[in-house]
């Protein structure tokens, strides 16, 4: 419910109409919780329906401003005070990091260097919007900087963390790991090798018996053909 919420805050700053609010996503919030325009607006309906925004006026071309309602302040400071915070609990990207191992040393790599040339790029994104001006003095500005704050470190955080990660693809360490289980999975197919060998000598030496159980097989079948056939002679006679 965090777009919601985010709606809500605005609000709680100014009344605003749809296009207002989408500015301030693309300038601020959309680093943090991008929507698209018709989230908005559909947002916008389910709030209003709540009675926790109300139209405060209306202007040209049908445009609408909206205010939030005290019902609104109501449910914005409860979310505020007391819903705990919901971080990300799953990374795809970290996840991938614990079975880089199954990839060559030049592979695992690359794909942290990606990583690193990522992040880099996204702190470019936020230094841009940084120096971009738009702070202007009002408590979402303050606070927003302050949120901005946190992509900038973590941003730098990440391409330091992945240029590291990437060097320790070459460590000692590593190159010992690498060749513990290389000598593992040698040791697994020569088991393997050794038992298929077992299994086929043992197989070999059970073709006399089992040759020798069909021809017994077969002989004890005609033999119980030959008692029909004669048992049905003598029924005729």
């Amino acid at each position: 419910m965090s777009l919601r919420h985010a709606v809500l805050g605005l609000l709680a700053e100014s009344p605003a109409s749809g296009y207002d609010l989408m500015k301030t996503f693309d300038l601020s919030l959309a680093h943090v919780w991008p929507a698209t325009q018709s989230q908005v607006y559909g947002e916008l309906n389910k709030l209003t329906a709540a009675h926790l925004i109300e139209v405060a006026s209306h202007g040209p071309r049908g445009r609408k401003e909206y205010a939030i309602t005290d019902a609104g302040r109501a449910e914005l400071h409860h979310w505020l005070t007391e819903v705990e915070p919901v971080g990300p609990q799953r990374h795809d990207g970290l996840l991938r990091v614990f079975f880089l191992g199954v990839l060559t040393p030049l592979e695992a790599r690359t794909y942290l260097l990606q990583q690193a040339e990522r992040a880099a790029r996204a702190h470019t994104l936020y230094r841009d919007l940084a120096d971009a001006g738009v702070w202007e003095e009002e408590m979402i500005a303050v606070y927003g900087r302050i949120a901005l704050e946190y992509g900038l470190r973590q941003t730098a955080m990440v391409e330091d963390w992945a240029n590291w990660a990437a060097r320790e693809i070459t460590s000692e360490q590593a190159r010992r790991a690498r060749e513990s289980v290389g000598e593992q999975a040698q040791a697994q197919a020569q088991t393997q090798a050794q038992a298929q060998t077992q299994a086929q000598t043992e197989d070999q030496a059970k073709a006399p018996d089992r040759a020798q159980d069909q021809t017994e097989a077969q002989e004890q079948a005609q033999q119980q053909r030959g008692n029909r056939a004669s048992g049905r002679r003598t029924s005729r006679r």
